[in-house]
Parts: structure tokens; C-alpha cells; sequence
């Protein structure tokens, strides 16, 4: 198969409440899922707390270290929601209100209170940036660069990342297949490898488990390419029978 560009991506979740235990982060899993569809690989998670420092070093390498980064948390309307201004300082940017957040904001909340003074930090950007529709709650996502800034809620960031489907650049979504086997991964741990070996472009994935009093593992193949796919996952059925295991065809 011919070598493709393979496009990344990195996750930087923000917020004490992450690390203190206190909220358990439910956006991994859907940004990861999300971002196979748009054909980006996301490479690296980080969590970080609410703190200056902290979210300026983690965002400066991430976004030159990978095709795009993504941020969830800290966009809200209370003082501890300062993921803007520290994105911006690591640009070298100032915050600016962007207009057209305001009016959005005004419309959402003029049968909701007003607009007040904590509701407007939820228009402030840094400088150059653009929105990301979000019409599940009025307050808009932010997109900088290569940079996504998202809500921390998991509605909010869903509703943020459909307005962005298909509107970023990517390669072609990741497939897979998975098989199971009632089999300790390191008895067929040289097996696994070799059959990655004979396919370029597959990977071999094993996951293993403990239910009902024994050990077994499932194995999922990944490649952008169906027929590399496919044939990766067949032969590996064949070796793991002609090793003597029963293969669950869909996976235990």
C-alpha cells in the first residue's frame, strides 16, 4: 500500500476539577472517535489544571508538535474559566470581545436575564480567531490556528464538534475489525507480531481481559485501507487457528 499522509491530532483537557477526581472526564472517547472520522489520528491526551503556566506550555507544544489541537474546559463564564487568556498569551495575542459571539450571546440569553458581565467573557477570543457554531447552548466554541477550543461539557462539546464536521482537513478514516480468542496474550504474542510484520499499513492491537474464571483477549486490526484490512484480519484468523484457538469472528 502507498505510503499517505497521516494526520494528527492532540487532546489538552483543562480543569482542576479533572485532576481532583471530582468530574470524570467523558470527552476522550468521543473527540478520539469523532476525529477517525475526519481521518485524524489523535496521537497524545494531556489534563492539565486551571493555571496559567501550565495550559501556555502545554498548548505551545502540542500545537507544533501535532496537525491539530484540541481543548475542552475552561471557556465558561466565572473567573476560573481562563483557558482564552492563557491560549492567547502562549500566541502572543491579546483577548478581544468577538462581535459577532456578542450578538449571538445577546440573542440567546435576551429571555434568559441579559447579558451580563460574566455571560460576555463567554464572547471573548484571542485576536484573529474564528467561531465554532454551537446552538445548544449560545456560547460558541473558538478556533485559532490550529487550535479547537471546546466546552468542557460533553453535550456542548458534541454540538460544537458537529458544526465542524467536515470542515477540516484529514486523510482516510481509520478502520477496524476485531476477533477474540480465549487465550493469554503472551502465548500468542509472537504470533500478533508477525502478522503485523507481513501486512504493512495493519496494526495489531491486543486487549485482554478476565471473565468468568478464565483469561482471554480480543485483537483489533486497524487500516485506512479495507482490502489491507481484511486480508490482515484473515490471515490472522488462520495462524490463530492453526495454532489450535477458537476465534470468535466478532470479538468476545
Amino acid at each position: 500500500m502507498a505510503s499517505e499522509r497521516i494526520w494528527t491530532a492532540a487532546l489538552l483537557v483543562i480543569g482542576d476539577e479533572i485532576l481532583s477526581g471530582r468530574t470524570q472526564d467523558r470527552n476522550i472517547s468521543p473527540i478520539a472517535l469523532w476525529l477517525n472520522l475526519q481521518g485524524i489520528r489523535l496521537g497524545e491526551v494531556r489534563v492539565v489544571p486551571d493555571d496559567h503556566a501550565r495550559i501556555g506550555d502545554a498548548v505551545d507544544a502540542l500545537r507544533r508538535g501535532y496537525d491539530y489541537l484540541f481543548t475542552t474546559g475552561g471557556i465558561g463564564p466565572t473567573h476560573d474559566d481562563i483557558t482564552v487568556d492563557a491560549i492567547a498569551a502562549a500566541l502572543g495575542v491579546p483577548v478581544i470581545v468577538h462581535p459577532r459571539a456578542r450578538a449571538t450571546l445577546e440573542a440567546y440569553y435576551a429571555e434568559r436575564g441579559g447579558l451580563t458581565e460574566a455571560r460576555l467573557r463567554m464572547a471573548r477570543v484571542p485576536q484573529g480567531a474564528d467561531l465554532i457554531e454551537n446552538p445548544r447552548s449560545g456560547a460558541p466554541g473558538i478556533r485559532v490556528g490550529n487550535i479547537f477550543i471546546l466546552a468542557g461539557i460533553p453535550t456542548v462539546a458534541a454540538s460544537m464538534l458537529e458544526a465542524l464536521s467536515g470542515t477540516i482537513e484529514g486523510g482516510r478514516p481509520l478502520l477496524s475489525r476485531t476477533i477474540g480468542c480465549w487465550v493469554a496474550e503472551s502465548e500468542v504474542a509472537l504470533l500478533l507480531a508477525d502478522t503485523e510484520r507481513a501486512h504493512p499499513g495493519c496494526q495489531i492491537g491486543s486487549y485482554p481481559f478476565f471473565r468468568d474464571g478464565r483469561g482471554g483477549a480480543n485483537f483489533v486490526v486497524r487500516s485506512p485501507d479495507e482490502a489491507a484490512l481484511e486480508a490482515c484480519r484473515a490471515d490472522l484468523v488462520a495462524r490463530l487457528q492453526a495454532d489450535g484457538r477458537d476465534v470468535a469472528p466478532e470479538g468476545l
